[in-house]
């Protein structure tokens, strides 16, 4: 079962008119277009997702409510590409929920949780040609070392690293829980206590299967390139390499140049086009913690079209 996080705050915000032309990112299980649907009867979704098993429910569920949305099987880096093919030049809001969803994570045979036991895999499309046990079995120890600890943020990914390519030189990894052991075994027992060691090294692998960060802000990028004047982009994510990438980018397009910072008069084309909605980040309340355990590093950014 997945439980959209942040859900009212991203609807609340989002600026939905009857006829608005929205775009999901991450439709997943279709928790947020499907609210987002039944708000523009006279506008139109556009919904991306790589996950074939996800697109299937989402479909259904979409259908049961309206005709108008289209769902794309694509990345949502290709947004402008595959929107200007549909003769979409504007749109007039955007929403990205980064990260995993919980029925991905749920089903073991897609090889993303340390709990459960799988071939190592962890493609959220599964066309895609590389998969975690390539990455597990291939990379040399320099780029095992560099994702645990660049997208894992690992303290001992060396020595986990070190430790794979000693274990894959006898026979190769082929399961999650296979690969748990190996992890574990290169780690510290005081610091086995204080986390699960896997957690970071299967976050590592995964970024790095999906290209997860390297999308982010192109696709941000297009989502602005067509917003309307009032539009917004929302962003949801789930840990602090997503969030960095979301905030820096947020704050280079809504700064004041300093040269001019203070100045009375400022002829406003020299002002940002964007403005932040919240200075913030919007972090899961209280009840939604106990709610949804998930939700607890999640962090919402919303920028918007002012000119």
């Amino acid at each position: 079962m997945h439980i959209s996080v942040l859900k009212d705050e991203l609807i609340d915000n989002l600026n939905l008119k009857e006829n608005s032309i929205i775009v999901d990112g991450t439709l997943g299980y279709a928790g947020d277009s499907s609210i987002i649907l039944e708000r523009i009867k006279k506008g139109f979704l556009f919904a991306f997702d790589q996950d074939s098993e996800a697109i299937e429910y989402s479909r259904k569920k979409l259908e049961s409510i309206g005709d108008n949305f289209t769902i794309i099987k694509s990345n949502f880096v290709n947004l402008k590409e595959e929107l200007n093919k549909r003769g979409i030049k504007q749109i007039d809001g955007a929403i990205f929920d980064l990260g995993v969803s919980s029925p991905q994570l749920d089903n073991k045979e897609r090889g993303f949780s340390y709990h459960e036991d799988a071939r190592l895999d962890m493609r959220m499309d599964k066309d895609n040609k590389l998969d975690a046990y390539y990455v597990v079995n291939n990379y040399s120890l320099n780029d095992l070392t560099r994702i645990f600890r660049d997208y894992g943020e690992d303290k001992f990914a060396y020595q986990i690293a070190k430790k794979i390519v000693k274990e894959r030189e006898s026979k190769p990894i082929e399961t999650t829980l296979e690969l748990v052991e190996i992890i574990k075994s290169a780690v510290p027992e005081k610091e086995k206590r204080k986390k699960h060691p896997a957690k970071q090294i299967f976050q590592a692998i995964r970024i790095e299967v999906n290209h997860e960060l390297d999308v982010i802000k192109p696709a941000l990028e297009q989502a602005l390139s067509m917003l309307t004047v009032g539009g917004r982009v929302e962003v949801i994510t789930f840990h602090s390499l997503e969030d960095k990438i979301v905030k820096k980018y947020f704050k280079e397009l809504t700064e004041v140049d300093e040269k001019i910072k203070g100045m009375p008069n400022i002829d406003p084309k020299y002002l940002p086009d964007f403005k932040l909605v919240v200075n913030k980040a919007i972090i899961p309340s209280e009840e939604e913690l106990e709610n949804n355990n998930r939700s607890r590093s999640a962090k919402l950014r919303i920028i918007e079209k002012i000119k």
